[in-house]
């Protein structure tokens, strides 16, 4: 066949790719821990839902996921019309960048981060302009707020920060606010905000309330264990939440995926059990490698990082070999999820191979 002369956007021609974990093999023996996954599978009850939720799929999904809404509505303690489901919570920040920015807008972030952020503002249209992480690899908040132009029109806020894993202080993000112009939308995305254990975390709900210029961002594919579902969702006043509905692509959550939602809402304590069992994990995996000589930074999520510099492929090759997937961000550093127990092990036994 000859080659299409249909020619790409120039901002689709020079976008980077999103690379996602390495997967497992058709074996399964190596211990994938490359996804910032949930190592547990999800509850009896929640995978009972689905099986009898199985025989609708002739029918197209509520498209404005009620029932889910109206869930998660009592559970932040906000009106349903402030609440928006999506195909995940990176689709809806797609949506939230939709619904706010322009082309040549700006949208200011953390960098390193989440690596879907300067893809999602690049396919807007939008600058990603990005404002380097200090030396414990936290957001460097005044500098975020000293990037901000009267052509900013978001700010992204990634806490715990993915793949690093420090999170935002309540106070540090109040005194962002406080400076933010109110017609800059600030977009606090929390995916894994289960995890946090800090004294000091973010009450994200005053926040909200608070703030009208403030957006939640929020995913059942990590503490909820439904990452092959995508359900996340955003919370925020519902006058911004209407304009981010209007983006939304119609029926983005699946009738299943809304089912397995509601089902593990009901079931959060017994998923929050599992939680704390990750954190002791973490704990013990992050207090192991720094007995090895690791300087790891204080990560509040399901995952740690090191920072292995010119190594990192190389150590992320020979991480495989010895049975271990991981994210490797070439030239800068490794993500290690917090797997099973064993899991962990193997990591601690194999990283010390490699200091």
């Amino acid at each position: 066949m000859t080659s299409p002369k249909v020619p790409l956007r120039a901002a689709v021609q020079s976008l980077p790719a999103y690379v996602p974990g390495a997967r497992a093999g058709a074996d399964l023996t190596a211990h994938k821990l490359s996804s910032n996954e949930n190592p547990y599978p999800p509850l009896e009850q929640v995978r009972a839902a689905v099986a009898r939720a199985a025989s609708q799929l002739n029918r197209y999904p509520d498209m404005f996921a009620t029932d889910l809404v109206a869930a998660l509505a009592v559970k932040h303690g906000v009106d349903p019309a402030g609440i928006v489901a999506g195909c995940g919570s990176v689709a809806v920040l797609g949506h939230v960048l939709q619904a706010f920015c322009d082309p040549g807008d700006e949208v200011v972030h953390a960098w390193r981060s989440f690596e879907a952020y300067p893809i999602l503002v690049r396919l807007q249209g939008a600058r990603s302009v990005q404002v380097p992480l200090d030396r414990e690899g936290r957001h460097d908040l005044p500098a975020m707020a000293a990037a901000v132009t009267d052509r900013t029109r978001v700010i992204l806020v990634c806490s715990p920060n993915n793949p690093t894993g420090p999170a935002v202080r309540h106070d540090e993000l109040l005194a962002l606010l406080a400076v933010v112009p109110q017609d800059v939308l600030v977009v606090l995305d929390e995916a894994y905000v289960e995890f946090v254990r800090q004294p000091s975390a973010i009450d994200s709900a005053a926040v909200l309330a608070a703030h009208p210029n403030v957006v939640l961002l929020r995913t059942f594919s990590k503490a909820y264990g439904l990452a092959a579902l995508r359900v996340g969702y955003a919370v925020t006043h519902q006058d911004l939440a209407r304009g981010v509905r209007t983006a939304s692509t119609p029926f983005g959550v699946n009738h299943l995926a809304q089912v397995a939602a509601l089902a593990s809402l009901e079931a959060e304590a017994a998923l929050l059990e599992r939680v704390d069992a990750v954190v002791a994990e973490r704990e013990r995996l992050v207090a192991g490698l720094r007995g090895q000589g690791w300087t790891v930074p204080e990560t509040q999520a399901n995952f740690v990082w090191l920072a292995t510099g010119a190594r990192t492929l190389e150590i992320a090759a020979d991480a495989a070999d010895d049975g271990l997937l991981v994210r490797p961000f070439a030239g800068e550093g490794v993500r290690i999820s917090v797997g099973e127990p064993t899991a962990n092990d193997r990591v601690l036994e194999v990283a010390a191979g490699w200091l």
